[in-house]
Order: C-alpha cells, then sequence, then structure tokens
C-alpha cells in the first residue's frame, strides 16, 4: 500500500485548520482593541466632546491630498462653552435622538446608513446654511419644522418628525461633533461653509488636545 503523502493528510489539514483559527482569533482580538482604541472620543482621529467649544473647518491638507479636520479658535455651540461632561452629555443626547428618529432609514453617518437623502458626516459645514453666522438657528429651525424651509422645497424632502427644540439643539451638536472627525478625506470633493474670517491654520491641531472622554 503506497505511503500517504504529508500534505495530502487528513490530520495535517485538521491540524492546520486549528492552528490558522487560533492565530485569527488572536489577530482579531488584537484589532477589535486598536479599533476601540482609535474611535474612543479624545483620540487624535476622533475629538473629545467638547470641541463643540471650537470652530470647526475643512481645509485641503497638500501632504495627505485630501481635506481634513482643523480645530480652530474657541467658537461656542449656542454661545455657550459647556464642560467635558455638559458636552458629552449634550452630544450623546443628539445621537440618541438622530437614532430614535430613526435618521439612518433615509441618510447616512461616516458613510453608514441610507442613500436616500445626503450623507451627515459633514452637516454642520454644509454652505446651505446660509453663513456661519445663522448656521445654528437655521439648523434648530430646519429639523423642528423642514416643511417649509426652501432647500427643502426642490427634489427629496424631509418629512416633520416632531423634533423638540431641546432635541434639535442636541441634534445640531452631535453634527457639529460629528464634522470633526477625521474621516480620511470623507466625503470628497466637499465644500465646506465658509468661514473666511478663521486664521489660516498652518497644521491640523491635534485633536486629543482638547480633551478627553469615552464614547458612549
Amino acid at each position: 500500500m503506497a505511503q500517504e503523502i504529508w500534505w495530502a493528510s487528513t490530520s495535517f489539514w485538521r491540524k492546520s485548520a486549528i492552528w490558522v483559527t487560533g492565530f485569527s482569533f488572536v489577530v482579531l482580538i488584537f484589532l477589535t482593541f486598536d479599533t476601540v482604541k482609535q474611535i474612543t472620543a479624545g483620540s487624535p482621529r476622533v475629538p473629545a466632546y467638547s470641541v463643540i467649544n471650537n470652530r470647526i473647518d475643512y481645509v485641503f491638507d497638500a501632504k495627505r491630498n485630501f481635506q481634513v479636520p482643523v480645530i480652530g479658535p474657541e467658537e461656542p455651540l449656542f454661545g455657550k462653552k459647556l464642560t467635558e461632561e455638559e458636552a458629552e452629555a449634550l452630544v450623546s443626547h443628539g445621537k440618541l435622538t438622530t437614532q430614535a428618529k430613526n435618521c439612518m432609514d433615509c441618510h447616512t453617518l461616516l458613510g453608514n446608513g441610507a442613500y436616500y437623502a445626503p450623507d451627515l458626516t459633514k452637516a454642520w459645514l454644509d454652505p446651505s446654511w446660509g453663513s456661519k453666522e445663522v448656521r445654528e438657528q437655521s439648523m434648530v429651525e430646519f429639523l423642528m419644522d423642514p416643511s417649509d424651509k426652501l432647500h427643502n422645497s426642490i427634489g427629496r424632502r424631509m418629512p416633520k418628525l416632531g423634533i423638540t427644540e431641546e432635541e434639535a439643539k442636541a441634534t445640531v451638536a452631535f453634527l457639529k461633533w460629528m464634522s470633526s472627525i477625521d474621516t480620511n478625506g470623507f466625503p470628497a470633493n466637499f465644500k465646506p461653509i465658509d468661514q473666511a474670517d478663521a486664521p489660516a491654520p498652518a497644521t491640523a491641531e491635534p485633536a486629543a488636545e482638547v480633551g478627553a472622554a469615552p464614547v458612549q
């Protein structure tokens, strides 16, 4: 009887499957912990919630060859500077509001969701709100009742979702915070709102310097 070739034996492939599975499991654990570290608020790519106290711009980075968020001077949301805890509570409330109102049924957040309506990753910087001086109030009014707003009268329309003023302000805070996340240039070819009075930054300020807090 011919001797079985070692690489064709059942024993060899059984042991190989066990080793490959074990190695893949270890790699998966490592990647999971590394991913959590990378997406935690207060990390280099995901600013702490208190970033809503600052101006956020989106500028072209020649070295990386795409646009990146830049944390600018102090510019508190709704004119009130918040502590890290207050900012976290407000942003978390906004995030829960987007979930409760099923925003992802139509919109995408960071590229995830439905593609019926625009991606909201950089919605805070969208020029359609008008000037940056009226942006906050325009966004709140739109969220509370979009039915009679100019940029909701053409094409796909957003329904009135019964969003309260408190929920609308929290949602705006969530959108402002989300616009500060470094998404490697996503969405591409996005033209941010004009903030011409902002001093031209030399380099992007590391988001981790703003503070740190865990993502909810």
